[in-house]
C-alpha cells in the first residue's frame, strides 16, 4: 500500500482536531454540573453562578474561559435543546415604494399588487415581476420618473432606462437584506442567547434565525424584538392643561352625534360642559365610581362617551376642588378600552376637530401592576409630519440605573449634529415652563420626561417603568439601528426543553442500539474481517461528530437520523471491498494479494455509489433549512469520513495483520457460501414486477386523486402544537374543544402515546396584527383547559402560507433537481444514455411508490404520515440510497461488457449475471440500514416515527428497484446482441 505514511499522519492530526473539538463539550458539561450542585434547583441561582464563570478559566490546560468554552461545544438545536426558530420576510415591495418617495401614481402601485400576487413579496424574482408588470401597464412608461429623486440623485439619473432601474433595485435590495441582517444580529447578539444561528436564505429576502433556550415565557420578548423597526423619534408635547379643551370638544362631539333623535341630553350635555370645575368632579367621581350600577355605567356613556373610558388626570387643589394635574400625560384608559378611544379618534367628525398640529400616542406599557395605558398628545410641528429630532442622531445606546433612584434606565449618546438639535430641543422646552419631551419607539411613548433645563452635550436618560430586560432590549434596538424596510415573522417554531431533552433520549438510544446490531452483524457474518470493519465504523463516527463540532454545524434530530444512516451505509464500503476479496481467495489467490485486488476492483463502485449519494446531500444542504440542512450536513460529511475509514484505515489494519501474519478470514462457516453461484433469473421475470409496481403507483393516484396527502404546517401554513395531557385523551373532545374557540375545527391526530397530540390550525395564520399570537394562544388555552386534564405544550409551530408555498416550490424542485443531476452523472460516468434513463426510470418509481404508500396508508397507520420537509429529505435519501444500490449492479455490468470472456453474451444474460455476483453485496448493505432504521422506527421518538418509516420503505423498495426495475430497463432499452432464448 502505498502513502502509509501520509495516511497515519493525516488520520492522526484529523483525531487530534476531534479531540480538541469534542473536550470542550466535556468541560462545560463540568461547569453546568457544579452549577446545578450549586443551585439545589433554584433556576435564578443556576443562571448566576454560570453567569459568574463566563470569563473564569475552566479549561486548565488551555486556560480558555466558560463562555469561549460554551461557544466551541457540540452544538445542539433547538428539537434537541428547545428554542425558538424564527423565519423573518424583509419587504421588499415597502422598500420599492420608500425608494419612490411612495408615489400614489396608480400605474405604479397597480405594479407592485401584481407583483405581490405572482410572486408572493419573495426577494429578487419580486423585482423582476415589478418591473415587467409596470412595463405591461405603461408601454411607455420611465421608472426613472419615480426613482431619479432626491434620496436618490447619487445613484440614479433623471435619463436611466428600465433596464438600469432594475439593476439599481435589485442592489437596492440586496443591500437592504444585508443590513436587515446585520441589524437583526445585532439584536440578537445583545438578546444574550448563547451560540444563536442566523442565515440568509441565498435567492430569497428571508433570513433563519435559531435561538436555542429560548422558552415559552421570553418568545413575545423575541417577537418584539425582531419586528420592531426601531422608528425613533423625539416630539414636543402639549400638557394635559392645553390638550383639555379639545378633549370636552371631542367628548361633546360625539355625545351629538350618537345620541338619539328623541334624546334630549344634549342639553343637560352642554351645561355640564360649560362648567369646567364641575365637569373636573364629574370625571374624578366618575373615577372613584368604577363599580357603579351598569345604569349608571350606560348613561355616562349616552351622556360623556369619551370619558365614560378616559379618565382625565386631576388632583384635588387646596380648596377642595378639581384640578387638571400638570404633566404630559392627558388620559388613562384600560387596556380593553384602548382600541374603542383609537376608535372614537378615527370617525370623520372628530378627526376633522382635532387640529393638525395634534398626534395622539399611547404609552408602550400599562401603569404598574394595572392594566391602564397612558395617552399623549404629540405636538406636529412640521409640514411634512417629521419629528423634531430622528433616530439616526442617537451614535450609541446603553442600559444604566438612574444614579439617585437606583432604576433601571437607558442612556442615549448623541451625535453631533443630534446633540445640537437635542441642546435647542431641551432648551425650548425648559423655557416654557419645564415642559415635556416624548421619546418615541415605533409609534409608543416611552419615555415623556418634564426638562429641567437645557441638556448641552447630547448625553440623556429614558427613563420609564422598565425592567432591567426591557433597557437590555431597548439600548440593543436604539443601538442596532432602524431596520432599512419593514420586517416580519413568516414562520415560527418553538420547542420546549422537555421535547428537547426526549428527543436527545430518543436519538441517543436509537444510535446506540443501531450502532451495536450493525457491529454485530458484520462481527458474525464476517468475521474476524469484520471486527477490522467495526474498528473503521467506530473511527468514522468519532470523526465525523469531531468534524462537525469543529465546523460548529448543529445537531438535530434529523442530523440524528442522518448519523443513523450513516451507521448503515457506512459499511458500504467494506462489504463492496469484502465481497471483491472473497472473489479473489474464491479464484485461488492468496490474501495479500486478494486484499489488494479486492481494493483496486472495488474503487470504482464505491466512488460512484457514494457520488451519487453525495449529490442528494448537496441538493438538500442548498434547498434546505434549518433542521434538513442539518441532516444533510451529516449526511454528506458521513460520507467523506466513511470513505476515508473505509478504504485507508481498513487497509492500515489489514497491512498490521499482515505484517505479525495473523489469520484474517472473511466469514463464518454460515456465511461462506451464502449466495455463492447464485443464478436467479432477475430478468425473465422483469414483467411480473412492472406489474407489482404499477398496481401499487395506480393504488396511489387513485387515493391521491381521491383522499389526498395529509400535508404538514410547513406545506400547507398554519400552527401546529403538541400537547401532552396528564390522562389519555380523545381526538374529538380535544378537537370539539378548541372548535368552539376558533371557529373552524383543527386537525387533531394522536401523537405516538394516548396522552399525547398533535393540533394543526389555520385560524387566524393571515392576520399580522400585533397581538395575533397572543390571541391564538389564549384561545388554545382555553379551549384545552375547558377538557379539565392537566396538559403541557412541549412544542410550537408557526408558518405563514407565503412561506409554505414556498417551501412546497423548492421541495418539488429539490427532487427534480436530483433526478437530473444523477441522470447527468450516470451518462457521462457510464458513457452510456440507457443507463442514464433506466436510473431516472427507477429514481421516479421510488418516489411515485413512496408517495402512494403515504397516501393510501394515511390515517391507517397509527402513526402521522404528514408530507413535509423531514419527508422530502427522506425522499431525497431514499434516492440517494437506491442510486448507490444502482450504480453498483451497473459498475458490475460495466465491467462485463468490457471483459472478453463475456463478449458473446447477450445483455440479459450479462445483467443477470452482474445482478447475481453483487447479491451478497446488495442482501448485506440493505439488511445492515435496514436494522438501522428499524431501531430508529421503534426508539427514535414520534417526531422522527414518520420520517424513519419513509426511510424503511424506501430503502425496500429502493432495494426492489435496482433488481427489479433499474437494470431490467437497461435490457429493455439496449441490447449487445439479440438473444435467441426466451426471457
Amino acid at each position: 500500500m502505498q502513502g502509509k505514511g501520509f495516511i497515519k499522519l493525516m488520520a492522526i492530526l484529523l483525531g487530534i482536531v476531534c479531540v480538541y473539538s469534542l473536550s470542550f463539550s466535556f468541560v462545560t458539561s463540568k461547569v453546568e454540573k457544579d452549577a446545578k450542585a450549586y443551585a439545589k434547583g433554584d433556576v435564578n441561582k443556576e443562571r448566576a453562578y454560570l453567569d459568574s464563570m463566563a470569563t473564569v478559566p475552566v479549561y486548565p490546560i488551555l486556560g480558555f474561559d466558560y463562555q469561549f468554552c460554551k461557544e466551541k461545544e457540540i452544538n445542539l438545536g433547538l428539537d434537541l435543546k428547545g428554542g425558538m426558530n424564527v423565519t423573518m420576510e424583509i419587504s421588499v415591495a415597502n422598500l420599492i415604494k420608500s425608494l419612490a418617495n411612495n408615489t400614489d401614481d396608480a400605474n405604479f402601485n397597480q405594479a407592485i399588487e401584481n407583483a405581490q400576487r405572482q410572486t408572493g413579496a419573495s426577494g429578487k424574482d419580486f423585482i423582476a415581476a415589478f418591473v415587467n408588470e409596470f412595463e405591461k401597464i405603461s408601454p411607455n412608461g420611465k421608472l426613472a420618473d419615480y426613482f431619479a429623486n432626491e434620496s436618490n440623485a447619487a445613484t440614479v439619473k433623471a435619463n436611466a432606462t428600465n433596464a438600469e432601474i432594475k439593476n439599481f433595485l435589485t442592489k437596492e435590495a440586496d443591500n437592504a437584506i444585508d443590513r436587515s441582517f446585520i441589524i437583526l444580529r445585532s439584536r440578537i447578539d445583545g438578546f444574550g442567547v448563547v451560540s444563536p444561528n442566523m442565515q440568509k436564505q441565498e435567492g430569497t429576502n428571508r433570513i433563519l434565525i435559531e435561538l436555542p433556550g429560548v422558552d415559552e415565557s421570553a418568545k413575545q420578548r423575541v417577537r418584539k424584538l425582531l419586528s420592531g423597526s426601531a422608528e425613533l423619534q423625539f416630539w414636543h408635547v402639549y400638557n394635559n392643561e392645553e390638550v383639555f379643551p379639545i378633549m370636552e370638544n371631542i367628548n361633546n362631539t360625539l355625545a351629538a352625534s350618537l345620541k338619539n333623535a328623541k334624546d334630549t341630553s344634549g342639553t343637560a350635555t352642554a351645561d355640564t360642559a360649560s362648567k369646567g370645575g364641575s365637569k373636573l368632579a364629574g370625571l374624578a367621581k366618575g373615577a372613584k365610581q368604577s363599580d357603579s350600577t351598569a345604569l349608571q355605567a350606560q348613561e355616562m356613556a349616552k351622556t360623556n362617551p369619551l370619558f365614560s373610558v378616559l379618565n382625565i388626570p386631576t388632583y384635588q387643589a387646596e380648596n377642595g376642588q378639581q384640578q387638571l394635574a400638570p404633566g404630559a400625560v392627558v388620559g388613562r384608559v384600560l387596556q380593553k378600552d384602548t382600541a374603542k378611544v383609537n376608535e372614537f379618534f378615527a370617525r370623520p367628525e372628530i378627526a376633522a376637530i382635532i387640529p393638525q398640529t395634534y398626534k395622539f400616542l399611547w404609552s408602550v406599557k400599562p401603569i404598574n401592576d394595572t392594566k391602564i395605558f397612558e395617552l399623549y398628545a404629540i405636538k406636529v410641528t412640521s409640514s411634512d409630519g417629521r419629528p423634531d429630532l430622528g433616530g439616526d442622531a442617537v451614535s450609541n445606546a446603553r442600559d444604566d440605573y438612574d444614579p439617585q433612584s437606583g432604576k433601571p434606565v437607558v442612556t442615549m449618546y448623541m451625535t453631533g449634529v443630534g446633540a445640537s438639535t437635542w441642546k435647542k430641543m431641551t432648551g425650548e422646552a425648559a423655557a416654557n415652563g419645564k415642559k415635556s419631551i416624548a421619546i418615541v419607539l415605533d409609534d409608543q411613548v416611552y419615555s415623556a420626561p418634564s426638562v429641567n433645563e437645557e441638556i448641552p452635550n447630547g448625553v440623556s436618560s429614558i427613563s420609564g417603568s422598565f425592567t432591567v430586560e426591557e433597557t437590555k432590549d431597548l439600548a440593543n434596538v436604539l443601538k442596532a439601528g432602524k431596520l432599512p424596510v419593514p420586517a416580519h415573522i413568516v414562520g415560527e417554531y418553538v420547542v420546549g426543553p422537555t421535547l428537547g431533552q426526549e428527543s436527545i433520549d430518543a436519538g441517543l438510544i436509537s444510535s446506540i442500539l443501531g450502532l451495536v446490531l450493525v457491529l454485530g452483524f458484520m462481527a458474525i457474518y464476517y468475521s474476524k474481517a469484520g471486527w477490522v470493519a467495526n474498528i473503521a465504523l467506530v473511527t468514522n463516527l468519532f470523526f465525523l461528530i469531531g468534524a462537525m463540532t469543529s465546523l460548529g454545524a448543529v445537531w438535530t434530530l434529523p442530523g440524528i437520523a442522518g448519523l443513523v444512516l450513516t451507521i448503515g451505509m457506512a459499511v458500504d464500503a467494506n462489504v463492496l471491498i469484502y465481497e471483491r476479496i472473497k472473489e479473489e481467495l474464491a479464484a485461488g489467490k492468496a490474501v495479500r494479494q486478494a486484499i489488494a485486488d479486492g481494493y483496486k476492483n472495488a474503487y470504482s463502485a464505491i466512488i460512484d455509489s457514494n457520488i451519487v449519494t453525495l449529490i442528494t446531500g448537496i441538493i438538500l444542504f442548498y434547498l434546505g433549512t434549518g433542521p434538513i440542512k442539518g441532516f444533510a450536513t451529516t449526511l454528506v460529511l458521513g460520507i467523506v469520513t466513511s470513505l476515508f475509514t473505509s478504504i485507508f484505515i481498513t487497509r492500515l489494519v489489514f497491512e498490521a495483520l499482515l505484517k505479525k501474519e495473523g489469520k484474517i478470514s472473511f466469514s463464518i462457516p454460515l456465511t461462506a457460501n451464502l449466495f455463492k453461484d447464485s443464478n436467479f433469473n432477475f430478468v425473465s421475470g422483469r414483467r411480473k414486477f412492472y406489474i407489482f409496481s404499477s398496481v401499487i403507483i395506480l393504488a396511489g393516484i387513485v387515493s391521491i386523486f381521491t383522499k389526498g396527502f395529509s400535508l404538514g404546517v410547513d406545506f400547507q401554513g398554519g400552527r401546529a402544537y403538541v400537547v401532552e395531557f396528564k390522562k389519555d385523551v380523545n381526538t374529538i373532545d380535544v378537537r370539539d374543544a378548541l372548535d368552539e374557540q376558533f371557529g373552524q375545527a383543527p386537525e387533531v391526530k394522536t401523537y405516538g402515546i394516548g396522552n399525547q397530540v398533535r393540533i394543526t390550525t389555520s385560524y387566524l395564520i393571515d392576520e399580522t396584527g400585533e397581538n395575533v399570537e397572543s390571541q391564538v394562544e389564549q384561545k388554545l388555552n382555553t379551549g384545552l383547559k375547558s377538557l379539565n386534564n392537566p396538559y403541557l405544550i412541549k412544542d410550537a409551530q408557526k408558518i405563514g402560507p407565503t412561506m409554505a408555498s414556498d417551501i412546497k416550490t423548492s421541495a418539488v424542485y429539490a427532487v427534480l433537481l436530483a433526478i437530473l443531476a444523477v441522470f447527468i452523472y450516470i451518462v457521462i460516468r457510464f458513457k452510456n444514455l440507457q443507463f442514464g434513463i433506466a436510473a431516472v426510470i427507477a429514481l421516479s418509481h421510488d418516489v411515485l411508490v413512496l408517495l402512494a404508500i403515504f397516501s393510501i396508508f394515511n390515517g391507517i397507520l397509527p402513526f402521522s404520515l404528514d408530507i413535509d420537509q423531514q419527508f422530502i429529505a427522506a425522499i431525497l435519501t431514499v434516492m440517494g440510497y437506491s442510486m448507490n444500490d444502482t450504480v453498483v449492479v451497473f459498475d458490475r455490468v460495466r465491467e462485463y461488457l468490457g471483459q472478453s470472456r463475456h463478449k458473446n453474451e447477450s445483455m440479459p444474460t450479462i445483467v443477470n449475471n452482474a445482478l447475481n455476483s453483487t447479491l451478497n453485496r446488495t442482501v448485506v448493505t440493505g439488511l445492515c440500514v435496514m436494522l438501522a432504521l428499524l431501531v430508529l422506527f421503534f426508539f427514535g421518538g414520534d417526531i422522527l416515527r414518520g420520517f424513519s418509516f419513509a426511510m424503511l420503505i424506501g430503502v425496500i423498495f429502493g432495494t426492489y428497484s435496482s433488481l427489479f426495475v433499474a437494470t431490467p430497463f437497461v435490457v429493455e432499452f439496449t441490447r449487445k446482441k439479440e438473444d435467441n432464448t426466451t426471457v
